[in-house]
């Protein structure tokens, strides 16, 4: 099975944007449960958003608003598009997919993870 590589991240000024790519080779994005998630240093992972088969999202409370989480069906791509982005931001950031993803209004992870990614890093300055 392909790996999951996520692309994007970088060194971004609090209130700025930045774009996640995740290319998922090998795989039906459309056809899967599959999301964003993120871990601080000392920190736990958490999840950040999650899209299912119909399309239906969930996000985290704190990146409601702010986050969205899209894919490319044709380019078999998983995307996460962060505006105004806060230095609690910062963290590594990890596509996932699997099965009945979906996060609860405490954030917490429901379903079953099935392959990460490598994570690509995010850093907001002040």
């Amino acid at each position: 099975q392909q790996p999951l590589v996520e692309s994007g991240g970088g060194l971004v000024q609090s209130g700025g944007s930045l774009r996640l790519s995740c290319a998922a080779s090998g795989y039906n994005v459309s056809g899967i449960s599959m999301g964003w998630f993120r871990q601080a240093p000392g920190k736990e992972r958490e999840g950040v958003a999650t899209i299912e088969i119909d399309g239906s999202t969930t996000y985290t409370e704190d990146v409601k608003g702010r986050f969205t989480i899209s894919r490319g069906n044709a380019e078999n791509f998983l995307y996460l598009q962060m505006n105004s982005l806060k230095p609690e931001d910062s963290a590594m950031y990890y596509c996932a997919l699997g099965v009945g993803l979906k996060l609860d209004s405490d954030g917490a992870r429901r379903g079953v993870v099935l392959r990460w990614g490598q994570g690509t890093q995010v850093t907001v300055s002040a």
